[in-house]
């Protein structure tokens, strides 16, 4: 698939008809089988394997115009694929498809005194419009987590990772064809042009029902800033390990290095480390050793500085930083009742990890702690759908409404009442 230079008359044309194909596709997907869907599941998965040497040469040809831009770090990250990052994609694909089908299910059900039977049941949502920047894996999960919950699909990539997405998005629509479903249910925009990002905020005349960015705050904030339909974002991943005062010392610093360095680029990163006053004699020195040694810069409050000469002052802006990068804020914290104020003061409730014995602390730190997802003794990295057994996710949502957390298939479904009678009348 080709990048197209249009004026602007003709992207909005070009918009408006991939907005009317989705509209059209999702109708059909809404009502489609199981079956049917699985099968073009399995498709896909098998078209990702057999046309490997093609989207793994794209993307050797997006990496190289990104390098000659001078992107580095988590970016590149974010964009490249190998043969095992493939396969990766490709087996999450064919997990979406032994998962449950979210559609049809029954989520509640009764009888009022006059005999009228009630069913809440789950429908799709419809057509969901999926912005990204580097991450071309995106349009694998988010197509395959769409067709599985009978929504269409309208991808945009970011103009770094479009010649692989465009060749991933070709495999999940050689699927649908192969189960005969309407390829039309997963489009990616076929231009680079940074216009189409508005014209799919607006909503593409009624077509898009949910827009669900995935990439840098810029992007996040723009999408919920200009949006005319509902969102599905995080704005940013500032996420939080709380080591408590009886926090296992060996446990604490394998968590601690995987949370922050497992993958620095991932938005459930670690930014900020707590450290409790009670264990700074016993458990500070050794996890900025473990961190330091790994490659990761620290920048830490006046007691932590004074601990080590090689920690560098924390500022004020540094609690508010989500790094993406191997750097880490490191705060020490007077209790449990301070680390949660903090987190309530600085984070972005995304996700949140308490190291600890002490199970009273740790369900006051699951039950306080007003974030998406919340960790006992475990890596912030864990926020990931494919972890939590969705398969994978379109996302992570810090919102209160509808969707929180890693949004998957069951997320990506809202209901309708069906009411069941007997010549009923109302008087």
């Amino acid at each position: 698939m080709q990048s197209v230079t249009q004026d602007n008359d003709n992207l909005e044309t070009l918009m408006a008809k991939i907005g009317q194909r989705a509209r059209k596709a999702a109708r059909v997907l809404g009502n489609a089988s199981t079956e049917q869907k699985n099968k073009a599941l399995l498709a896909s998965a098998d078209a990702l394997r057999q046309r490997a040497a093609a989207i793994l040469a794209a993307n050797a040809l997006d990496m190289a115009d990104a390098e000659a831009k001078g992107v580095k770090g988590s970016f590149l990250d974010r964009l490249k694929l190998d043969a095992a990052r493939l396969e990766s994609i490709a087996q999450a694909v064919a997990d979406i498809g032994a998962l449950k089908d979210p559609v049809g299910r029954v989520l509640a059900e009764w009888t009022q005194p006059n005999g009228l039977r009630f069913e809440r049941v789950a429908t799709p949502l419809g057509v969901i419009g999926v912005i990204f920047e580097s991450r071309p894996n995106v349009t694998a999960d988010a197509g395959a987590l769409c067709l599985k919950s009978g929504n269409a699909a309208i991808l945009r990539s970011g103009s770094e990772s479009f010649r692989t997405s465009s060749l991933i998005a070709d495999a999940m629509r050689a699927g649908l064809r192969a189960a005969g479903l309407p390829e039309d249910a997963i489009q990616l925009v076929p231009t680079r042009e940074r216009e189409a990002v508005g014209l799919m905020l607006s909503g593409l005349e009624g077509a898009i029902d949910v827009i669900v960015p995935r990439g840098g705050k810029s992007l996040v904030a723009r999408v919920q800033s200009e949006a005319r339909v509902p969102v599905f974002a995080h704005l940013e991943g500032i996420c939080h390990v709380y080591i408590h005062a009886k926090a296992d010392l060996d446990m604490a610093i394998s968590i601690v290095l995987n949370a922050k360095l497992r993958r620095t680029g991932v938005c459930g990163s670690a930014e900020t480390l707590l450290v409790d006053q009670a264990v700074v004699k016993t458990h500070l020195q050794p996890l900025l050793d473990a961190l330091i040694e790994k490659g990761c810069a620290i920048r830490g409050d006046a007691v932590v500085q004074a601990t080590d000469s090689r920690v560098t002052p924390a500022t004020e802006e540094d609690w508010r930083t989500e790094y993406l990068d191997a750097i880490l804020a490191v705060k020490i914290v007077d209790g449990l009742d301070a680390a949660i104020d903090h987190i309530e003061t600085y984070g972005s409730h995304h996700t949140e990890s308490i190291i600890t014995d002490d199970i009273e602390a740790a369900e006051a730190f699951l039950t306080r702690v007003d974030s998406a997802i919340v960790l006992h003794n475990a890596s912030t990295q864990f926020a990931d759908g494919g972890e939590f057994g969705f398969g994978a996710e379109i996302g992570i949502a810090t919102g209160r409404m509808h969707a929180r957390g890693p949004v998957g298939v069951d997320q990506l479904t809202s209901f309708k009442y069906r009411v069941h009678g007997n010549g009923h009348v109302r008087p």
